[in-house]
């Protein structure tokens, strides 16, 4: 339910309904819950159905509230029987389920409805294979240095990372008491290597003999427009003030946004304040709306803070934005190449730090802020936030010019793999052309085989 799981799913809705429409069809349903139902609905097309499935009470979590995490996930867990009802209501099977990994349960209620899932990881395959390979093979307890670079199994030699890099839920993995990693083991690994195949992730050997992966994305870019697009949903007025910017100096605003549910310190933040406006140069800055900061300096007529909902991919694309300051989830890094914008890579949580690597050193498309992620992360100074910002924008030379020429290569690559012929584009259709063939062939059960013959393909 949180904004960085729903959006790669919403697109594949929309990539489905928008690219099987000429070969008869697609009835695509978006199960979501009453609290995200609208914005599920302004984000694919009117023919896309969506489900409102009741949000379960939980009794350690306040009505509305995504920040308890533990508690959040057991929640997820109890939709179950209504997930089982709806799909117990449908006149006939789905083609397939498609789920997010963290919601094992689906996989648990599409067995017993002879229906197969797909397991959908919105991971960057980058960071997915360093948790499926350490996580596997992990390296000997007390092996690993701090600081200390050490090769990953079943990656290539020239590719090391340091136990800072690790992402947070390998190195939890150890504290089996951990509710979360509690949560992980009891209802989620063992559905997800069950699944019948798997979205956006590689390494299909982690899995059940005869699983398969699917590489479908950048998912936004095959989904084409939505509502967003037309800037219908921009209520700070960002992108009129980012026109007034690019009619005097296209390239020349600094973007910054850590997401939805990233909890950035307030020390921290008044020393990303005062390294912006010492930058000399404009700012745009997404802050959230629950965060009860405000900036200790006067960020003046070329610093706008917006705390409401801000277009990001719009405001990526914008000519007059130059660099993105990110916290480096996955979107956040998949909305801001296709669109040529180098990163300062400033990672927190989950997996960030591994997508920061990827970004900067593999990539070398942006540089890192310097920053450990985790529960105490170290203060990045005002004086090296402008450095760090000088050193992207046209300050930073022939360097600079460089990361902004390999974060373009890269969107090319995106936006042509997603393209008619592109490799993207091909794998999304041998997907529904494989489903198809096979519906009621033995893969779903017997009430699919009964179904087949009348029923349009739904997923």
């Amino acid at each position: 339910m949180t904004k960085g799981h729903a959006l790669p799913l919403l697109h594949l809705a929309s990539a489905l309904a928008a690219r099987h429409e000429a070969h008869g069809g697609l009835r695509v349903t978006v199960l979501t819950t009453p609290g995200n139902l609208a914005f599920a609905r302004r984000r694919v097309p009117a023919h896309v159905g969506l489900v409102a499935l009741p949000f379960p009470a939980h009794p350690e979590l306040p009505p509305g509230s995504h920040s308890l995490f533990p508690a959040f996930l057991r929640a997820t867990a109890m939709l179950r029987e209504p997930f089982s009802g709806f799909l117990a209501s449908l006149p006939a099977p789905p083609l397939a389920l498609v789920s997010d990994f963290f919601l094992g349960f689906t996989q648990r209620v599409a067995s017993d409805a002879g229906v197969r899932r797909l397991t959908f990881r919105g991971m960057s395959a980058f960071s997915l294979a360093l948790c499926f390979s350490l996580a596997t093979r992990p390296p000997p307890a007390g092996s690993i240095e701090d600081g200390a670079p050490f090769p990953v199994p079943g990656f290539p030699e020239s590719v090391t990372i340091t136990k800072d890099e690790v992402p947070h839920a390998v190195a939890q993995a150890a504290d089996l008491d951990g509710p979360v990693t509690r949560f992980l083991f009891e209802e989620v690994r063992d559905w997800d290597y069950r699944s019948w195949g798997v979205l956006a992730a590689i390494l299909e050997s982690f899995y059940l003999p005869g699983a398969r992966a699917w590489f479908v994305g950048p998912l936004f870019v095959a989904a084409g427009e939505s509502q967003e697009e037309d800037g219908d949903d921009d209520p700070e007025g960002c992108l009129p003030w980012l026109d007034e910017r690019a009619a005097r100096r296209p390239g020349s605003v600094v973007y910054v946004s850590f997401g939805t549910q990233v909890h950035v310190a307030a020390a921290q933040l008044d020393e990303l304040a005062h390294g912006l406006v010492g930058s000399s140069h404009a700012f745009l800055w997404a802050v959230r709306s629950s965060d009860a900061w405000s900036p200790p300096v006067d960020a003046g007529p070329e610093g706008k803070i917006a705390r409401g909902w801000v277009p990001q991919r719009p405001v990526l694309a914008h000519p007059a934005v130059g660099v993105f300051v990110s916290h480096c989830g996955w979107n956040s890094v998949l909305e801001s190449l296709p669109a040529g914008r180098p990163m300062l890579a400033w990672p927190v949580m989950a997996e960030q730090a591994a997508n920061a690597k990827h970004v900067a050193d593999i990539l070398g498309a942006g540089v890192r802020a310097g920053v450990k992620a985790g529960a105490k992360p170290e203060l990045v100074g005002r004086a090296q936030v402008a450095g760090k910002v000088w050193e992207l924008m046209d300050g930073g030379g022939e360097a600079g010019r460089g990361m902004r020429a390999r974060a373009e290569r890269v969107g090319e690559a995106a936006r042509a793999a997603v393209g008619d012929g592109g490799t993207s584009g091909l794998a999304l259709r041998r997907l529904v052309d494989e489903l198809q063939r096979s519906y009621g062939g033995g893969g779903g059960g017997g009430r699919q085989r009964e179904a087949a013959a009348s029923a349009k393909p739904n997923v």
